[in-house]
């Protein structure tokens, strides 16, 4: 216990203590008159009142419990920087042909994840006698209580992401974390312009859920998401529901390579042209965040090269203009 839960504790303890010893005094002399505490004495024959005695039992049992109880309810994050920690898978659901949400199960139904917005957790698995790491954002946040998601699209050429589409509900996967330097906060940039694509997406919802779920947080967000096929769009009916919902705060504009007849959004790649038109221009309160395949992202940082923006460094800081997670 660490030394403010002490201080509680010991502050509870005498508060309770303090109440209760006045009650006892108040019912004693105002609802028994007649009533005589019984009283015995010590070796120095000074009386002790048994009613402050019990008053004092009742006020330490009161505060133990209260403390048992409020800990109980607490939230307790259990992500460890330095420690693997295996969670249960709970449930699986399809949200594209090749794109699966993960839920897992944390020890306790008050657990939070513990994640700071816009960062990341590493996952670990055996595979061929091999150990395998990967980065994943967590779609969850720490709203949820008792469990975490993990949105993955499988590829052939994809070890860890194989690895967790052929889990059964009920194995164990190894997670650590947090990682990564973004950790959003309000006020961080009036403007935020965003390109994603695939599961990219998801340090970006992260961010935009962030901010749009705070009535004070004023920041502008323009998404840009790019998928192969409008099958692909991961999560489009919450995307096109907070555009709606926040109207004049949040935008999404979506781009398909291979877009279906009567397609109203981009079509192609996401081009210099299109992240001209869609993103705030370059300015000292203007943040770009990405997260996508690396073809894509070498296309991206030549495209906001061209167009002024500041050149991303090989490591991203939460205090560039331009952030690749």
């Amino acid at each position: 216990m660490v030394l403010a839960e002490q201080a509680v504790l010991i502050t509870s303890i005498l508060v309770t203590f303090g109440v209760c010893l006045a009650i006892t005094k108040f019912a004693a002399k105002h609802l028994f008159p007649d009533f005589e505490p019984l009283q015995f004495y010590d070796t120095a024959t000074n009386p002790m009142e048994i009613n402050v005695v019990l008053a004092f039992i009742v006020g330490l049992v009161l505060s133990v419990g209260a403390l048992v109880y409020f800990d109980a309810q607490k939230l307790k994050p259990v992500l460890n920087p330095t420690q693997w920690q295996q969670y249960r898978l709970m449930e699986k659901q399809s949200l594209s042909p090749n794109t699966v949400l993960y839920r897992f199960k944390l020890p306790r139904a008050n657990n939070i994840l513990g994640l700071p917005i816009g960062q990341h957790i590493s996952v670990q698995a055996n595979i061929n006698g091999k150990t395998v790491m990967r980065s994943y954002t967590p779609t969850s946040s720490d709203d949820d209580h008792g469990f975490f998601d993990l949105v993955v699209k499988s590829y052939e050429q994809g070890n860890i992401s194989k690895y967790i589409r052929d889990m059964k509900v009920g194995d164990l996967l190894s997670v650590k974390g947090p990682k990564g330097q973004m950790r959003y906060t309000p006020g961080l940039a009036r403007h935020i312009g965003m390109i994603a694509g695939g599961t990219g997406l998801t340090p970006c919802l992260q961010v935009i859920r962030a901010a749009l779920k705070n009535p004070a947080d004023k920041t502008q967000i323009d998404l840009i998401y790019a998928n192969v096929k409008e099958a692909d769009i991961l999560l489009k009916q919450e995307l096109d529901e907070l555009a709606i919902k926040h109207k004049g705060q949040f935008r999404v504009h979506y781009f398909l390579n291979e877009a279906p007849e009567g397609w109203k959004g981009g079509v192609g790649f996401v081009s210099k042209e299109a992240i001209q038109e869609k993103l705030p221009r370059p300015a000292s309160d203007v943040k770009i965040l990405f997260c996508g395949p690396p073809p894509m992202q070498n296309s991206v940082k030549k495209h906001l090269a061209e167009l002024g923006y500041d050149e991303p460094r090989t490591i991203s800081k939460l205090e560039d203009q331009v952030f690749f997670f």
